[in-house]
């Protein structure tokens, strides 16, 4: 019985009934099929027909809900009754079995994600995730940023089992718990002085290269492009200890680099001035060996010359060494042998002025003047002084 029978009220304002609806529905179809759409079609074999035509309907939908779309960042994962099936790397449209046969499982896989570890300054778990013990028994707190990409979109959907109900919550905490335990582990194999200051690089080439191993082990799918130690600091308790420590290391690096800076000041000059020296004291060497070479030589001619007349050549030695004696010395000529008033002749002076007067006269005058110069010069020349005084 409808419930648009009178006996229920007769709403016959309100909406139609499931009957109207579905009679209305099968009637356009057969409309479109060929069939008389002005009158409703009746008996056994209009129904059987309208059924037809909804199942091929419904059935065209369910095949075309196996069209799938895969971008070029994503990988398409196809399961078959829940068990893999392959998977499509072909960005564009593909198609697989419609449900519940096959479905797809679109997992992005060149998406560089990212995970933090230690800045949260409590864990989850009640635990300090940042601090960590070195290998000399010290706490350091280390924050470090994990980039990480999937590599296998299989292993990543098949191979992980996780709390997180999502897969992005999934990559992220995989990569968390292989971050802690890589590390800790690269930690405590170093001293703090190493991780503090000059080991940020390589703990975290160290760091990756663990957490990939572990990941390849369990099969994660996942590639860890990049580890970055973002800071590593001494707990709060014990900062000014180590920050003294720091500026003392500074400062010893400081003062070794200014005493290189003044080897390399010192040592060049240093090196120059004792090449001088060398070759000063080589030009030094060879001007006295070719002296004394030369005096060598003139003792082998003199030698000579005495074994031929030893008288005549005593008196030229002797007159050579007192020339040589008194060449640069003030020479003063007395005379004893006369009575009466003294005799005083500074020679130096009587021939300087005799040298500064001669360069004065005029050149005609040069000839007359040369006459009477020979007695002048006779009178001052020491020598000729010498042998009137013998």
């Amino acid at each position: 019985m409808s419930q648009n029978d009178p006996q229920w009220g007769g709403r016959r304002n309100g909406p139609p009934d499931l009957d109207d609806i579905f009679r209305s529905f099968k009637n356009k179809l057969s409309g479109l099929f060929g069939s008389n759409g002005n009158a409703p079609q009746t008996g056994r074999g209009g129904g059987i027909a309208g059924a037809g035509v909804v199942l091929i309907v419904l059935g065209t939908l369910w095949v075309a809900s196996g069209c799938y779309v895969v971008d070029e960042r994503e990988n398409a994962v196809i399961t078959r009754f829940g068990s893999y099936a392959g998977t499509v790397e072909k960005s564009g449209l593909n198609w697989h079995l419609p449900w519940p046969i096959e479905r797809s499982e679109i997992v992005r896989v060149t998406e560089i994600r990212r995970v933090e570890v230690g800045n949260d300054a409590q864990a989850s778990s009640g635990r300090d995730e940042a601090m960590m013990l070195t290998g000399d028994q010290n706490l350091v707190e280390v924050q470090l940023e994990i980039q990480f990409t999937i590599k296998s979109a299989k292993d990543f959907l098949f191979n992980n089992r996780s709390t997180e109900t999502t897969r992005e919550a999934l990559g992220n905490d995989l990569v968390k718990q292989a971050a802690e335990a890589a590390i800790r582990e690269v930690v405590g194999k170093n001293k703090v002085d190493f991780v503090l200051n000059e080991g940020r690089g390589k703990i975290g080439d160290d760091t990756k290269e663990l957490m990939q191993d572990l990941l390849d082990k369990y099969g994660t799918g996942i590639q860890i492009a990049r580890v970055n130690i973002s800071d590593v600091q001494a707990p709060n308790e014990v900062q000014g200890a180590f920050a003294d420590a720091v500026k003392a290391r500074q400062d010893k690096a400081r003062l070794i680099n200014e005493g290189r800076a003044y080897a390399n000041d010192v040592v060049p000059r240093a090196s120059g001035m004792a090449a001088r020296l060398n070759q000063e004291a080589l030009g030094y060497k060879q001007q006295v060996v070719a002296r004394a070479e030369g005096d060598a030589s003139r003792f082998k001619q003199v030698a000579s010359e005495y074994a031929k007349a030893p008288q005549v050549m005593r008196d030229r030695m002797y007159l050579d060494t007192m020339q040589e004696v008194f060449q640069n010395t003030t020479k003063v000529l007395v005379d004893q042998k006369t009575s009466g008033n003294l005799l005083y002749l500074p020679l130096d002076k009587l021939m300087q002025m005799s040298t500064n007067q001669e360069p004065a006269k005029p050149e005609a005058a040069a000839p007359a003047a040369a006459a009477p110069a020979a007695p002048v010069a006779a009178q001052t020349n020491p020598r000729a002084i010498e042998r009137e005084g013998r």
